[in-house]
């Protein structure tokens, strides 16, 4: 389950787009920020995505990339044209392949490795989906999770939203705002489409007539679409953008990430709740949270990057990144499935999981501080964004080490405050603990 969001140079603040997306992936399944840059290759050259070979390009841009471990793909990126792209998960009446072909990461990887705008991204797309098709687990760890891929790409002065199921597809050009969740959302309005979608739903029996067609009522299943809460997130998202464009910034974009439904808001107390800011828990609706947030500043010359490379935004910080001086990556821990406090993701889930026993009181204990270091990152990123690169990868790193020692002091105030004892809560978190090979609090 995820959740991502435009808003377009027409709708962001002072005339700069803006794109975000929280992705919610399983407790234990590290994601974290990877550089690779720019590269050439020989001709007749493969690459290895996550099950299939397939033709490599005879060039591939610099790319930076929210990337689960286990997989070739991503989950979010940006690369040096300025360029990003997220995904959805997107379930059918038409069952997705189990077949090992490209997962919809795979897919955004190689769009961000190949295209330079958004409308060459779709091309992109279009072209592996219809020559490879979509397919393969989307989970590790012996779990099983198959789908099929909604997406937006957008840069500067463009966004588009894309749509598939199986092999085929429908995509539309972005206005001022659009949010994508884990449910269809174009209509019979769209820009693009594969030749024989329109036939391929009559074949199937799920649309009447061309007349009649409408993708998202006429593919869109109703098990998974309904308890994803897809379409209510979507709503939440659009609506949180759609009410404040031409005012959309940053800190908007964060704040929607952030988004609970009340106020009051306890991880603990449903086995049910689905929201923008995804908090696992007990039962089989609540297995995946959100691992990691991005959002970036779509500036022309050069467009700002702010990531958490953490799960929970709620609980974390952005941390802001350019595409020119990212290379101080390369050097930093991957995380497994197994808790390593060396790495970002692991170092912040000590703080995360110990929030969570009881969230309100012990967010409480940091928030305000977060929010003011979080507002000096992004001060001093917008003062430097057109400073030398030298300049802005020395503050790009002091931020990222702040960030780090900052939450371990964070996590001594968290662990002063008490524990809300939650049976089923306690043991849903306790079973994710044992599996990371992590003390459970």
């Amino acid at each position: 389950m995820c959740d991502t969001l435009i808003a377009t140079k027409l709708a962001g603040v002072n005339g700069v787009a803006v794109f975000g997306k929280n992705s919610d992936r399983p407790p234990n399944e590290g994601q974290s920020m990877v550089f690779f840059p720019a590269a050439d290759h020989a001709p007749g050259s493969k690459v290895k995505c996550t099950y299939i070979e397939i033709p490599q390009a005879a060039h591939t841009h610099a790319v930076l990339l929210s990337k689960p471990y286990w997989m070739w793909g991503a989950e979010m990126g940006i690369n040096e044209h300025g360029l990003v792209i997220g995904n959805e998960a997107i379930y059918s009446k038409i069952p997705a392949s189990k077949e090992p072909a490209l997962l919809g990461m795979d897919m955004l990887r190689i769009a961000l490795e190949r295209a330079v705008t958004p409308r060459e991204a779709i091309t992109v797309l279009t072209d592996i989906l219809a020559q490879f098709g979509q397919g393969g687990n989307c989970a590790a760890d012996g779990d099983h999770l198959y789908y099929h891929n909604s997406f937006i790409a957008a840069d500067a002065d463009d966004a588009w939203v894309l749509e598939t199921v199986d092999k085929q597809w429908a995509a539309k050009q972005v206005k001022d705002v659009y949010t994508i969740s884990n449910c269809l959302t174009i209509g019979n309005q769209y820009d693009l489409s594969s030749d024989s979608l329109v036939d391929f739903a009559i074949q199937k029996g799920i649309s009447k007539s061309k007349n009649d067609f409408h993708l998202a009522r006429d593919f869109s299943d109703f098990l998974y679409t309904t308890f994803s809460r897809g379409r209510a997130r979507r709503e939440t998202t659009f609506d949180s953008l759609d009410g404040q464009k031409g005012r959309v910034g940053v800190e908007t974009m964060m704040a929607t990430l952030r988004h609970h439904k009340h106020a009051d808001f306890d991880p603990r107390t449903s086995i049910s709740e689905q929201d923008v800011c995804m908090h696992a828990g007990f039962g089989p609706i609540r297995i995946s949270q959100s691992a990691a947030s991005l959002v970036v500043y779509l500036d022309k010359s050069s467009p700002i990057i702010f990531a958490t490379g953490t799960a929970a935004p709620c609980t974390s910080l952005f941390k802001p990144f350019w595409m020119d001086a990212a290379s101080f990556l390369s050097g930093e821990p991957v995380p497994t499935h197994r808790a390593d406090s060396n790495s970002l993701f692991w170092s912040h889930e000590k703080l995360h999981r110990a929030v969570i026993q009881n969230y309100r009181a012990r967010l409480e204990t940091y928030a305000a501080d977060r929010d003011a270091l979080e507002k000096k990152f992004i001060a001093g990123a917008m003062k430097l964004n057109n400073a030398p690169a030298k300049e802005r990868a020395e503050f790009s790193r002091a931020c990222y080490e702040e960030a780090r020692a900052a939450e371990a002091e964070w996590l001594k105030r968290v662990e002063s405050a008490p524990v809300k004892k939650s049976f089923l809560h306690a043991m849903a978190w306790n079973g994710f603990n044992q599996k990371a090979g992590m003390a459970s609090g």
